[in-house]
């Protein structure tokens, strides 16, 4: 069983930064893409960033790209969410997500292409 745990949110206001980590433990999980997904209150679940875990490409939403970055340390089995000028409509759980099954770039972005996930961490960006 792999389980996907998930560390570093909080409240902010605008403006301001959060890192958000993921750590990967259980049974030896040889991850090929990790990803970040959010969920505001009545909204859909979105993307917000992937990276692959061999090569390192990163995949960004458009409403996040320039302001965050998603990166990984492979000894730690650790993915991060650096987070900078954080606006209100960042405010979501944060999921983390990852699977062991080889997906392609163009459904990376993809809630379904992921098999764990974590518990979520709440982030909150006050105006």
């Amino acid at each position: 069983q792999v389980q996907l745990v998930e560390s570093g949110g909080g409240l902010v206001q605008a403006g301001g930064s959060l890192r958000l980590s993921c750590a990967a433990s259980g049974r030896t999980f040889r991850s090929y893409a990790m990803a970040w997904f959010r969920q505001a209150p009545g909204q859909e679940r979105e993307f917000v960033a992937a990276i692959t875990w061999s090569s390192g490409n990163t995949y960004h939403a458009d409403s996040v790209k320039g302001r965050f970055g998603i990166s990984r340390d492979n000894v730690k089995n650790t993915v991060y969410l650096q987070m900078n000028n954080l606006k209100p409509e960042d405010t979501a759980v944060y999921y983390c997500a990852g699977t062991d099954r080889r997906v392609s770039i163009v459904t990376i972005r993809a809630a379904r292409e992921y098999i764990y996930w974590g518990q979520g961490t709440q982030v909150t960006v006050s105006s």
